[in-house]
């Protein structure tokens, strides 16, 4: 699907020269004793603010203050930990992989649906409607230029951003069951009926449990039913916001490729060029930045090396850039996060306006 044999030659170059520095080095791909650290600060801190919560049942305003702060630890979770974890990035040994990849319940989401959606289709399809759910139109959102153009999208550019509040929310109440049934049905869901029947069963018992944990268990201790409803949907409007607009910066900008294949499902690039041409790193010098999103600024990088521990994306991200000079493939960065967050925005703006939503296909 992706080019032909002859363009495959710039990710063969490339992996040597990578695989080259981790010998060279004598680094491992995996986690470092930065990226144990970083887990151990973002999983003490979700879990201190839960425990704050349910021992001390704060007055309103500090414990809407701590569920906004459950919120930012919980997506530097999701970034930082989850994240690697599920890509089998986090340890050379699976079993740790799969044990630290259940912090995906965290958010309320399954890993499952999660690597259908995440490595399989959006890795090896980014930025192909259809084929890319995270570039699917959804609710009132065009992130794509292939689909029609709608009078509600006009003002897209203000609206989306109220909306990535609900992601997680979202996640926890629906998406995980109609994924299910929609892999199922697209074939892409592998399992027997009797796996499924025990997958639904586990998901339907960690969602309550969730469920139960955040809002159950703080009213049983005494927090005011309203407290606890507010709180619990203000840490899902900060988290969902978070891991949105991240994921967002990297992919839906003005620069980025959005190809169709053509009649045969051909895309006129190799797989790794595509990669380069539809995906954005973003303030990849703030390191404060990075350490919070878990490399993800570095997008590039995580796309080519899905097996890499983003600890080691700014060492691997210069012999990238140099490599697709060379080949002439290009390299999309903005220096800092507030330009390319206002990139995302004139994507959605161009978006809202018919003539202009071409532009990027």
């Amino acid at each position: 699907m992706f080019g032909t044999p002859e363009q495959q030659v710039f990710f063969k170059e490339l992996r040597s020269r990578v695989d080259d520095y981790f010998e060279s080095t004598g680094k491992s791909k995996f986690a470092n004793a930065t990226m144990v650290v970083k887990t151990i600060v973002l999983v003490s801190g979700y879990l201190g603010c839960i425990a704050m919560q349910l021992v001390f049942i704060p007055a309103p305003l500090l414990s809407i203050a701590l569920f906004a702060l459950t919120g930012i630890f919980l997506a530097g979770i999701g970034m930082s930990v989850m994240h690697d974890a599920n890509h089998g990035a986090y340890s050379a040994n699976e079993k740790v992989n799969r044990w630290v990849g259940y912090s995906l319940n965290l958010l309320g989401g399954t890993v499952m649906n999660w690597k259908m959606q995440h490595n399989v289709l959006h890795h090896t399809y980014t930025n192909i409607a259809g084929l890319d759910e995270d570039i699917d139109t959804k609710l009132a959102l065009k992130l794509s230029p292939h689909g029609p153009t709608k009078k509600v999208h006009r003002y897209q550019w203000i609206y989306a951003f109220f909306l990535y509040m609900i992601l997680t929310l979202y996640w926890g109440l629906l998406k995980d069951l109609v994924q299910f049934f929609h892999y199922k049905k697209a074939g892409l869901n592998k399992q027997t009926k009797a796996q499924n029947a025990v997958w639904l069963f586990k998901t339907t018992l960690v969602k309550t449990f969730y469920f139960a944990a955040f809002i159950g268990l703080p009213i049983y201790l005494g927090m005011p039913v309203w407290q606890a409803i507010v709180g619990f949907l203000v840490m899902q409007a900060v988290s969902g916001w978070i891991l949105s607009v991240v994921f967002q910066l990297a992919h839906v900008v003005p620069d980025a490729y959005f190809p169709q294949p053509d009649e045969k499902g051909f895309i006129p690039y190799s797989w790794a060029e595509h990669q380069l041409r539809t995906t954005m790193n973003f303030s990849t010098q703030n390191k404060w930045l990075s350490w919070y999103v878990g490399g993800l600024n570095f997008q590039i990088e995580h796309h080519l090396f899905t097996k890499i521990c983003h600890v080691h994306y700014p060492a691997i991200a210069e012999i990238v850039k140099k490599t697709a000079s060379e080949f002439g493939v290009p390299y999309y960065e903005k220096s800092t996060f507030g330009e390319a967050l206002r990139e995302h925005i004139a994507f959605l703006r161009m978006q809202g306006v018919p003539k202009l939503s071409e532009i990027g296909g």
